[in-house]
């Protein structure tokens, strides 16, 4: 559904993004000018691997939950983007198709550039072209850190650096004790056991320890962070 106008919060989202406000204000006010805003409902699907690419994204609210299709025909999940994340950038540069499925994860916002209107503002602002080097930079960063843990670390200190990270992305602050911080982005174990590249089962055990040590609680709403400094030094210990 497109909806023209991104609420407060959805905009300080996008405008706080750590690559969008890195930008120039001239690049960025073209960016928005050409912006038109999408809102999807949960598990509803944004795009379809296969599909040419027609436009750029970012994610103002909720998540976009990025997945594939195994040869058995599960699905798999491999990440989420959080809010301030662009995406879709890569397919428009090579011109191939899109290389995976991508599903709104609860109540989801985007702001999409068409992409001949991308086009033209990458004619306009070459600051653009070394902008998105930057961008693709960091997700390649981001990914060989990725196999590095999938690597080097067990499952109990990649389990913490998921949570950290989560905690990072859409922590909520506890009214009643500030120094708890719940997990606002609704996962089941089974799609945070995809994101670490384990088992439901084991993800389960390793977070029921967590609980026992108090570092965690599991609710039926989701994870509340009771100790950041605990899943610091579960995260550490072994990298």
């Amino acid at each position: 559904m497109i909806d023209p106008i991104l609420t407060i919060d959805e905009r300080e989202a996008i405008n706080s993004g750590r690559w969008f406000s890195t930008l120039s204000p001239s690049l960025r006010h073209d960016i928005l000018r050409c912006a038109y805003v999408k809102r999807f409902k949960d598990n509803e699907l944004i795009c379809a691997r296969g599909e040419p690419p027609e436009e750029w994204s970012a994610c103002a609210k909720g998540a976009v939950r990025v997945s594939s299709t195994s040869i058995s025909g599960k699905q798999i999940t491999l990440t989420y983007v959080e809010p301030g994340i662009w995406f879709g950038d890569v397919a428009i540069f090579d011109g191939d198709r899109r290389t995976h499925d991508a599903y709104a994860h609860g109540d989801t916002t985007l702001l999409s550039i068409a992409k001949a209107d991308f086009k033209k503002i990458l004619a306009t602002h070459v600051e653009l072209y070394e902008a998105i080097v930057r961008l693709h930079a960091r997700r390649i960063r981001q990914l060989y850190g990725l196999v590095e843990d999938l690597n080097t670390l067990p499952l109990r200190a990649r389990l913490a650096k998921q949570l950290l990270h989560l905690a990072r992305s859409y922590g909520i602050p506890s009214l009643s004790d500030g120094h708890e911080v719940r997990i606002g982005l609704q996962l089941a174990q089974e799609e945070l056991a995809q994101l670490l590249g384990a088992s439901r089962q084991r993800v389960n055990q390793e977070l029921k320890s967590m609980e026992r040590e108090e570092t965690i609680r599991i609710e039926a709403g989701g994870l509340v962070i009771r100790s950041r400094e605990a899943l610091l030094r579960i995260a550490e210990a072994d990298a």
